[in-house]
């Protein structure tokens, strides 16, 4: 291993030991809404039906919003808010832009809660439970979530280009930013699979396409069939950075653990996840990759535990300054 390679591992080594994990203040509870709007779960679960019924990539959309939400000042509902004269919002950060939708679905589920509870369910929980709903109608595990979260009134537009993960990070970068949440390298694998539903922009892939990194049938066994159908939607250079392609694209609308197995071949959509198995340095990551796809029972369990604890990453000022949003989009006037 060079010195450089080393010097970027020593920082993670720091990293660990100097992180800070945000934990619940007061704590999350189960029975938080029990009295004030016993209705919620049943609530959020039956719009969510709805949804994932009309079209199931639903799921990945909600799922990557609640990610997306929790890295950036904590699990608070930031990232669902519109920008206006007084906020600049997350959603047209670089990270985000073009890639996060199902914000309708939240203000449906918000509309309907607040019909029935008024000014009581915030939209961090909201979103909280609307991604295990979504996990679990299409076949993943189902986990209790602890419920209690307060909304921001801030948004985090410069926090998102820092600390959301990139499709061209490589595996040391990942790691950090999972590790200054407070997540371990196994909720980083863990988490990852969530990409067995996901689908990546042609500008995230791009370079796993062409060039010296290609998906070629010389170097991985992949068919000639689906690189050309890749290639089709996603052209070298032009106007077509955000059409999308699955990540998993044996069974790319069932959350199960092919993603992993498409890992062991090398053939991971876009590079940040090919990192987990392929990078010189993932010794940990690649038994982990490995685990997974060899045992599904294990990467459920996993994948539970690591979705309640990072759901449960919270800012403590948010408790103190935050609020139960009327309407998801803005801060309460």
């Amino acid at each position: 291993m060079g010195s450089v390679q080393w010097t970027l591992l020593l920082l993670v080594v720091v990293s660990i030991c100097s992180v800070h994990v945000h934990a619940s203040d007061p704590p999350l509870t189960l029975d938080y809404y029990k009295k004030t709007c016993p209705a919620v779960l049943e609530l959020v679960r039956k719009e969510m039906e709805c949804a994932v019924l009309s079209d199931p990539r639903n799921a990945a959309l909600i799922l990557r919003l609640h990610f997306h939400d929790c890295f950036v000042q904590g699990c608070d509902g930031s990232v669902l808010l519109d920008d206006t004269i007084d906020l600049q919002g997350e959603k047209e950060a670089p990270t985000n832009k073009n890639a996060l939708k199902g914000f309708r679905i939240i203000d449906k589920i918000k509309n309907l809660l607040e019909s029935e509870c008024p000014g009581i369910v915030s939209c961090a929980d909201i979103l909280t439970v609307a991604a295990r709903d979504a996990v679990l109608l299409v076949g993943g595990p189902y986990w209790d979530v602890p419920l209690g979260r307060k909304d921001s009134k801030t948004a985090g537009y410069e926090l998102s280009s820092i600390n959301l993960p990139t499709a061209a990070d490589g595996l040391l970068s990942i790691i950090s930013k999972f590790m200054e949440q407070g997540l371990s390298v196994t909720d980083m694998v863990a988490l990852s699979g969530a990409h067995t539903i996901g689908m990546a922009r042609c500008v995230n892939f791009r370079d796993r396409i062409y060039g010296d990194y290609a998906l070629t049938s010389e170097a991985n066994p992949i068919s000639e069939a689906y690189l050309q159908n890749l290639r089709s939607s996603c052209p070298p250079a032009g106007g077509e950075d955000n059409k999308e392609s699955a990540m998993d694209y044996e069974t790319p609308e069932l959350f199960d653990n092919s993603y992993y197995q498409i890992l062991l071949r090398g053939q991971g959509l876009i590079n940040s996840d090919q990192e987990l198995y392929s990078s010189i340095l993932g010794i940990e990551t690649k038994r982990l990759v490995q685990n997974y796809a060899e045992n599904p029972l294990a990467f459920f369990e996993q994948f539970s535990q690591s979705m309640v604890k990072m759901g449960n990453i919270t800012n403590p000022e948010t408790y103190v300054d935050g609020e139960v949003r009327r309407n998801c989009r803005f801060v309460n006037t």
